[in-house]
């Protein structure tokens, strides 16, 4: 039997034989294996079947569709179901020699030049081929590296495919750890690692530097933010930083407990790159637009907010539920693009925080 697991954010994806995966509000990933017995935590309940992929995928389509309205407040806008055939991948000039690609996941940036080519993440694997079509538009020197911000799969995904084309993959050292032995399942069923072939082949725990292309292209360690892996990609001569997830600038932040993020952690890495910016610097985040320092403080001081309000709240000996009415986003969720789909999970994790700290 295969266990298939329905996961969010917090949780590692299974990376190998993906033919389908489903992006819903709330960033539910869903991998189904078309014609294999699968099981599958939905709505609290255990379900194990062996369909036909047409039976599957409309069974599964029904479950989340289920299962999202039932955590959903009423009226907010479904995510439609993302179809790879029908992905199509925009490319972005920033400069002569650097360009974000945006297709399905997280926020691809590439550096070109005589040396190579030089990506940040790898989104997932079957865009693999789109994405090379588009890098190809834009320089036809071989890809060389690949740096991953963090170990979610819609920024690994395309690890196994660029490293069978001769791309090196960079990585932190826990981002490794985490896709050779990936968590628990939400249900206590083992996780699933990546193959062999999407491991990254060099770690770090400590600053790195890649020197190609003119530029001195700083990998720098941001520790228990969005993930205990996280990278800060820093082109100093571009004056462009690409984060990965623990700065989003759409929806409200979030951070995966489970692979070794924190609050804490996610504050301090806030600063340290709002120490970084200066009045031009241009912020890549792992999803999306394009943004500036002023942005990047804009959001750790409303986390900072938030996080009193919620403090204050459970301070008051206030239930979960009872935080999560008490709408502690209310003042920023029209600043907020997303916010409807996003505030809760932004509460909920803000409340197990607080409480932990308590304890």
């Amino acid at each position: 039997m295969r266990h298939i697991h329905c996961r969010n954010e917090t949780g590692i994806l299974p990376h190998d034989r993906q033919e389908y995966a489903f992006d819903w509000l709330l960033d539910t990933w869903h991998y189904i294996v078309p014609g294999l017995e699968f099981e599958c935590a939905i709505g609290g309940a255990t379900v194990i079947m062996s369909l036909s992929a047409r039976a599957l995928l409309v069974l599964v389509l029904l479950a989340a569709v289920v299962n999202i309205q039932a955590q959903q407040p009423a009226g907010v806008e479904r995510a439609p179901v993302p179809d790879f055939s029908k992905v199509e991948i925009k490319t972005t000039r920033l400069a002569d020699d650097f360009y974000t690609l945006e297709g399905q996941g997280g926020t691809i940036s590439v550096l070109t030049g005589p040396d190579g080519v030089l990506l940040v993440d790898s989104q997932f694997a079957p865009l693999t081929e789109k994405l090379v079509t588009a890098i190809r538009k834009i320089s036809d020197r071989p890809i060389r590296f690949l740096v991953n911000t963090h170990v979610h799969g819609d920024h690994t995904g395309g690890n196994e495919n660029f490293a069978k084309l001769g791309v090196l993959v960079f990585s932190r050292d826990q981002l490794r750890a985490r896709l050779e032995h990936p968590a628990p399942g939400p249900d206590g069923s083992p996780g699933k690692p990546a193959p062999p072939g999407a491991w990254p082949v060099v770690t770090y725990d400590g600053p790195v530097t890649i020197h190609v292309n003119g530029e001195d292209v700083h990998l720098i360690p941001i520790r228990n933010a969005h993930t205990d892996g996280d990278t800060l990609i820093s082109f100093p001569g571009h004056d462009i930083l690409a984060v990965g997830d623990y700065f989003r600038s759409t929806g409200y932040p979030y951070v995966d407990l489970t692979s070794g993020g924190t609050l804490a952690g996610l504050l301090v890495g806030l600063d340290d790159t709002i120490g970084r910016t200066g009045p031009a610097t241009k912020i890549i985040p792992g999803h999306g637009p394009i943004a500036d320092r002023a942005a990047l403080i804009a959001q750790r001081d409303m986390v900072i907010a938030v996080r009193d309000r919620v403090a204050m709240l459970v301070s008051q000996g206030k239930s979960l539920e009872q935080v999560i009415a008490a709408k502690p986003t209310a003042s920023f969720d029209t600043q907020v693009p997303q916010s409807a789909q996003t505030a809760e999970r932004f509460i909920r994790w803000l409340y197990t925080e607080v409480k932990s700290a308590q304890r």
